[in-house]
């Protein structure tokens, strides 16, 4: 994990660091290359999870007050702001989402002050001879609006991110139908990112297990939608189709938090320091 987050290129005369594997949209200028790398670093972030642990917050103020606030999918601040904060540096979206973040594009996109986009989905969405879904949605958002900042992640930087899930699971993620989830992509660019992780909205990986958990939605913009632990238990124990495993890369995330610079808010918790009965444990931190 270390080498997979520290792999970028730095010069002294530049501001902040080139992270390889997320190029850019071909640009539309002469003068510019076609792939340009996205050149960022901060020192405090703000990883912003869509969860309805965050209704009622009042979070807003700690999160705008991080350098940097990465934020997933199409999660909107309008109405939101006391809970979530108004701030955008960074969004992470998934393939699928993609057709929701242009519906919403004068919140989103219009409104996006500067935040890097960063895209992510299967090889064949990237495809760049016509036939990638996503690639050419995201050819389409770069004509409409010029000066986004939109990147995506490479193939051979998605080959990475199923590496490191085998390596910090010893679980092969197509053998076991599983879809990394978006979550999983954010808080591994943030640790790529940032110097200091805060995680607001993010539940220790045995919080469902409590049969007096509190019930949220999965989403705090949709309050009528689904419960967020019978999402994740579902997910969790699905073996027939794709499914996320939400709460095993929760316990990664956790097993992270020991040696990175990660913590966790709304609900507050840390991991519990690792017991010479949990050696397995040991070797994945």
């Amino acid at each position: 994990l270390v080498c997979f987050s520290k792999k970028v290129r730095y010069t002294q005369s530049a501001k902040y660091y080139f992270m390889e594997g997320y190029p850019g949209t071909p640009s539309n200028s002469l003068y510019l290359p076609q792939f340009i790398p996205l050149k960022m670093h901060c020192k405090s972030c703000a990883l912003v999870t869509s969860s309805g642990h965050l209704l009622g917050s009042r979070q807003g103020d700690s999160i705008d007050q991080a350098e940097c606030v990465i934020r997933m999918n199409d999660a909107p601040t309008r109405g939101y702001g006391k809970d979530v904060g108004n701030k955008t540096s960074l969004r992470v979206i998934a393939h699928s989402s993609i057709q929701r973040i242009l519906r919403n594009r004068n919140e989103l996109l219009n409104m996006s002050h500067g935040a890097v986009f960063i895209f992510w989905g299967p090889s064949s969405y990237m495809r760049r001879d016509g036939k990638g879904l996503v690639y050419n949605n995201l050819q389409l958002m770069n004509q409409i609006l010029p000066q986004l900042k939109v990147y995506m992640i490479s193939r051979h930087k998605m080959l990475q991110f199923d590496d490191l899930f085998k390596r910090e699971t010893g679980k092969d993620r197509k053998i076991s139908n599983t879809w990394l989830s978006t979550g999983w992509f954010t808080m591994t660019i943030a640790l790529e990112l940032c110097d200091r992780i805060n995680v607001y909205g993010m539940v220790p990986p045995d919080f469902c297990r409590d049969p007096n958990h509190l019930s949220v939605p999965y989403h705090y913009y949709e309050p009528l939608g689904p419960d967020e632990c019978t999402m994740y238990i579902s997910h969790e124990r699905g073996r027939k189709g794709s499914h996320h495993r939400f709460i095993t890369e929760k316990r990664v995330f956790e097993n992270w938090a020991r040696t990175f610079n990660i913590h966790f808010f709304q609900p507050d918790w840390k991991p519990e320091p690792l017991s010479a009965n949990h050696p397995e444990e040991k070797a994945l931190a």
